[in-house]
């Protein structure tokens, strides 16, 4: 974990200045950052072109009462290609717009996907009212675990205290 951090915060910075440094003996200074400005604003309107297409996608996954786990995965990717790209330099951007396209998203979320499965479950809220607990792993299959019978919750066990009634 500390080689990555070392990784993150000490060479990822020095390899990007040392690409705005080419780039700007090489284009000029003013051009460079020029450069750099378009290529944010162009990767924020694929940030939102992509996350809404995603977005859609999981409301349909979800109307058809399906877990929208690839869209999931889909979304954290667009959104850490979005955070690639507000970030100054040329090679994160360029990550952040391979994160971005279509295709090689879809290659990433599969490496991904590989590597988590068994280890990412989603557990539902009811379990802690004694439902079943019905919990979904990565690749969308629903298994449940939890207490198996269901509470009935208009019974009621306790005669000093009945269950308050509803409003007519």
């Amino acid at each position: 974990m500390f080689l990555l951090l070392a990784f993150l915060f000490l060479v990822i910075p020095i390899v990007e200045l040392y690409v705005i440094i080419k780039v700007a003996g090489g284009i000029g200074v003013l051009e460079t950052i020029g450069l750099l400005i378009v290529v944010s604003v162009v990767g924020a309107w694929l940030v939102r072109r992509e996350g809404l297409g995603v977005l859609r996608k999981m409301q349909g996954e979800v109307a058809q009462a399906r877990v929208p786990t690839k869209q999931l995965v889909d979304g954290a990717l667009i959104l850490f290609a979005g955070a690639l790209m507000l970030t100054p330099g040329f090679v994160t951007d360029a990550t952040g717009v391979f994160l971005l396209i279509p295709p090689t998203r879809a290659l990433v979320r599969n490496v991904l996907m590989r590597r988590l499965k068994g280890r990412v479950q989603v557990a539902s809220p009811f379990s802690a009212a004694g439902f079943p607990n019905p919990v979904v792993d990565v690749d969308g299959h629903e298994r449940t675990s939890g207490p198996r019978d269901i509470v009935d919750l208009d019974r009621n066990d306790d005669p000093n205290n009945p269950p308050p009634s509803l409003p007519s």
